[in-house]
């Protein structure tokens, strides 16, 4: 895996991670005690996260995949053969049986 798909990846679990935890732990310290307005404003945020979340999910995956494009095009250029995207390395070795 390309190391900006994998750095993207891991910026995107991280800011998710981030932006749940305050948003839960400002849920659990006023919920009980919000208005309605307030409760609805809260989910209302929630919601937008859970989508801003899936935006960034879907972005990171695109820049992969555009990442995974251009390093094949790069070495077709070299003369190299490409191995296919959904190729898996069989021969591996980390000290279990399959």
């Amino acid at each position: 895996m390309h190391p900006l798909a994998v750095a993207g990846a891991a910026t995107g679990k991280l800011v998710h991670y981030a932006v749940s935890g305050v948003v839960g732990a400002l849920i659990i310290k006023n919920l009980p005690a919000a208005k309605p307005a307030a409760r609805k404003a809260l989910v209302g945020g929630l919601a937008g996260g859970i989508v801003a979340s899936r935006w960034l999910a879907s972005a990171t995956e695109e820049a992969r995949l555009k990442a995974g494009d251009v390093l094949a095009e790069a070495r077709t250029s070299l003369g190299e053969e490409v191995p296919p995207p959904s190729a898996v390395d069989v021969n591996h070795d980390h000290g279990h049986e399959h």
